[in-house]
């Protein structure tokens, strides 16, 4: 065989497929979703008392499924050939997302607009939009939705301090492996870790050495949970401390990509420090702060942790997010049907809010000539 012939690709061509065998294939896929929707219908029936086929759980449409995804599968092959087999590297994992994702996401939308009470002795029960009122009537809700807003905006100020930081061990400095390795020992914690560490430990009124400390210094009743404005500056205060170190080993990782030759011919020039940061560092590390505020603002959106375990939410719903609020839904009041409206009606606004932040940070990021 010549060096031509060894050195060419395969090239997939369009198999001769009968008649027959796509009679076949396309007789299993469809087959197999036709018992799939008997199945579910079956299941609803049972659901609802129309008829007692003994569907006790929902295993058999679980089955009808995973056996619908398979001839799905195994159909593509017989019908497309080799072409059929390149949609198995995304068919099997986009089936999966589907029976994870999706199919949960339908079953949410039936409890979230049901009267599901785990202490009533009733079960489940169609309640039209009594959730949607209650949800609109609810002021414990829309505070947390408020402070969900003020927890937010704190990201800006977590920014500047983790930029500050990233500044400070990209510089020259003695212990700079060091201050990077205690810089990032917060981030290693687990936010439960951390609110009974500080929260429940170093914050005790009684026992807690701050406490004690601030009493030392004059303050006769050190209660950092004890007001309002307080107990949410120390659950921003505990998250900041958590998760900085996350944006300054992002930002110090974009810091280290900037070429050095960029600062010395600016220092050349005879530009000051800051004209050099303003002018030149900030620019170039937009990127990487819109990449790192975009991940911050997700994680911020779930703070639930630190606020079960520290305040439960308190003083009044002072310090509430609105995860906290819905997890408390389900825990100490069993409202399964309200919590997850509740949580329906958050997922759809955090959908809302990060397109148009991405949205708005991809036109920022254009360049401007």
């Amino acid at each position: 065989m010549s060096s031509t012939e060894g050195n060419q690709l395969h090239v997939v061509t369009a198999d001769n497929i009968s008649d027959s065998r796509r009679l076949f294939g396309r007789s299993l896929i469809w087959g197999s979703a036709a018992l799939l929707g008997l199945v579910i219908v079956l299941q609803l029936l049972d659901q609802r008392g129309g008829a007692a086929l003994g569907f006790e759980t929902w295993r058999p449409t679980l089955y009808a499924y995973l056996l619908w995804a398979s001839c799905l599968c195994w159909g593509q092959v017989i019908l497309y050939g080799e072409h059929g087999k390149r949609s198995l590297f995304i068919l099997p994992a986009a089936l999966f997302v589907i029976s994870m994702v999706v199919f949960p996401l339908i079953f949410a939308l039936g409890i979230a607009f049901s009267n599901w009470n785990l202490s009533s002795p009733d079960g489940r029960q169609f309640n039209g939009l009594d959730n949607v009122r209650q949800m609109w009537g609810d002021p414990f809700y829309w505070n947390a939705l408020r402070n969900m807003v003020w927890y937010v905006l704190a990201i800006v100020v977590e920014y500047a301090i983790a930029f500050g930081l990233a500044l400070l061990l990209n510089a020259q400095i003695r212990a700079r492996k060091f201050f990077r390795v205690a810089f990032l020992l917060p981030l290693m914690l687990s936010p439960v870790a951390v609110s009974w560490m500080i929260g429940k430990s170093m914050l005790e009124i009684r026992f807690g050495p701050i406490a004690r400390l601030a009493r030392e210094l004059g303050w006769d009743s050190p209660s950092f949970f004890g007001s309002p404005e307080m107990a949410r500056a120390m659950i921003m205060i505990m998250d900041a401390w958590t998760f900085i170190p996350f944006m300054m080993i992002m930002i110090l990782a974009g810091l280290q990509a900037i070429p050095r030759e960029l600062r010395e011919a600016a220092e050349v020039d005879g530009a000051s420090a800051w004209r050099r940061f303003w002018e030149i560092t900030f620019p170039l590390m937009l990127p990487v702060s819109v990449t790192a505020i975009l991940i911050r603002i997700i994680f911020k959106l779930k703070l639930a942790d630190i606020i079960i375990n520290v305040t439960s939410g308190g003083p009044g719903g002072a310090t509430d997010s609105v995860t906290s609020f819905i997890f408390r839904e389900y825990r100490d009041r069993s409202n399964v049907g309200y919590g997850t409206l509740l949580a329906i009606v958050y997922l759809v606004l955090i959908v809302i809010a990060m397109t148009i932040l991405m949205k708005l940070a991809d036109r920022w990021m254009k360049p401007r000539y």
